[in-house]
């Protein structure tokens, strides 16, 4: 009974250590060396060097001069820590409620874009986190964002051009466009937009 008791215990330190402990280090350090961006993970940084986000995750742009990625439900939007979708069906009337408020919205601040609003841009992904956009729906608010920047819409869809990324491996998924990088992209082209006015506690701002 002791021997058996002892046997499974050696057993079991043996598995924690190599399971627990060696295993995960050596993927660790395999990754690290490489793939350090990714091991990383996969983070952007603006001209200055500091941390903006992650290729990986997407986040909300709401001012007029930037692209705006898929609405989110993760949380109270884009929380990395509650990722998730909306799990609201194809009947549901919430959904298309939201998703036809959400489409006015788009269309009253791109009175000019031609078409109908892209279908993903009134529905969050499953994760409430993805950083991409299909080129269609980037080109799609190239005219607002062109406005708001007082360039040429055709300069600001060039920059869109300059970063579609194609299937992976050529053969996985479909062109889309990153969302974050296309932003940086826009004020590394451009400059950057000036921050908006921050109203005195208790004053409303500027909508």
């Amino acid at each position: 009974m002791v021997s058996t008791l002892v046997t499974a215990l050696r057993a079991c330190v043996v598995t924690l250590v190599l399971t627990g402990v060696l295993y995960p280090l050596a993927v660790t350090g395999v990754a690290q060396l490489l793939f350090p961006s990714e091991a990383q993970g996969s983070l952007v940084r603006d001209e200055k060097g500091q941390v903006v986000g992650s290729a990986l995750l997407a986040q909300g742009f709401t001012r007029g001069g930037y692209f705006q990625p898929r609405p989110s439900a993760a949380g109270a939007g884009y929380d990395a820590a509650a990722s998730s979708g909306s799990n609201l069906g194809p009947t549901s009337l919430k959904l298309k409620d939201r998703a036809t408020s959400e489409a006015e919205r788009l269309r009253r601040e791109n009175p000019e874009a031609p078409g109908a609003v892209p279908g993903e841009l009134v529905t969050a992904s499953g994760s409430g986190l993805d950083p991409h956009l299909s080129p269609e729906a980037a080109r799609w608010q190239a005219p607002r964002v062109a406005k708001a920047r007082g360039v040429a819409p055709e300069r600001v869809l060039a920059v869109v051009a300059s970063h579609v990324e194609g299937r992976t491996l050529g053969v996985l998924g479909e062109p889309r466009v990153n969302v974050l990088l296309l932003n940086l992209a826009l004020d590394r082209q451009f400059g950057r937009l000036a921050a908006e006015p921050v109203a005195p506690t208790g004053v409303a701002g500027p909508p």
